[in-house]
């Protein structure tokens, strides 16, 4: 059985574009052809800058195009400043695809994704394979302006019906997207991916519509395979709770599993 595990290549992988977004959000196109065939929807990469040693730092895959991968990260420390300082032609290194990612789940002819501020880079694949097969996909973004919200066109030209809501409101409905999820219609699923707090909403929203919710975690990783258990969440068990590692047994959980 393959496992995320048993795919994840050590790559060179070479920049081939590079745009901003939004201020202090870059997305990196690479080409990384083994990464790329074998990335699904809610896996991440661990990414080296150039000079950074063996520092790196986990990076959700935002689209995969032909032989190439999207990375989009929001610049928040010296690595992601390392990465974000790249241009086409340079250098980086990749290893991945790691993590467990969406199960699109066969029966979800509605579903409702849920991504707040960079949670976005986590779920357009997943977007992308829903609407492939037919599905309804309605994304829910939320941000606190409107100048913090990422490419919600390439997710409208896709397909995807979208519904805005910023803290300000600056653009869409003003407040939290969890209460304009909560509004909606009851999906069949509903994914998410974004702040803790965020997560904690729609987990509460999901229960209360009886809609079954996977949430992809953000957390900081160590090592991206397990090994330095850094990034550990509570989870139900047999015997009352246990400790999963978000990097291994996730980034994305079952929102009744968790017990946080």
């Amino acid at each position: 059985m393959q496992t995320a595990q048993s795919l994840a290549r050590v790559v060179d992988a070479r920049v081939v574009a590079r745009r901003e977004p939004a201020a202090g959000v870059v997305v990196l196109d690479v080409r990384a052809p083994a990464i790329a065939a074998a990335a699904g929807p809610g896996q991440f990469v661990m990414a080296v800058p150039p000079s950074a040693g063996d520092t790196s730092v986990a990076l959700g895959v935002y689209d995969v195009a032909e032989d190439c991968l999207s990375l989009l990260f929001v610049v928040v420390g010296d690595r992601t400043r390392r990465l974000a300082a790249l241009h086409p032609g340079e250098m980086l290194s990749l290893f991945g695809p790691l993590g467990n990612g969406f199960d699109l789940g066969a029966g979800a002819n509605d579903v409702a994704i849920v991504a707040g501020g960079v949670g976005i880079a986590s779920v357009l694949l997943a977007a992308r394979a829903l609407l492939r097969r037919g599905s309804r996909v309605r994304l829910f973004y939320g941000a606190a302006t409107a100048a913090r919200l990422v490419d919600r066109e390439r997710f409208a030209a896709a397909g995807c019906e979208v519904v805005v809501a910023t803290d300000d409101g600056s653009e869409g409905t003003e407040g939290f997207v969890t209460d304009a999820l909560a509004r909606a219609a009851p999906a069949d699923l509903i994914l998410a991916c974004g702040p803790t707090a965020m997560l904690h909403a729609t987990a509460h929203a999901a229960h209360a519509m009886r809609v079954p919710a996977q949430l992809s975690l953000e957390e900081t990783f160590g090592c991206g395979v397990g090994a330095c258990w850094g990034c550990v969440v509570p989870v139900a068990s047999e015997n009352g709770v246990a400790y999963a590692r978000v990097c291994r047994e996730g980034p994305v959980f079952l929102a009744e599993e968790l017990r946080w």
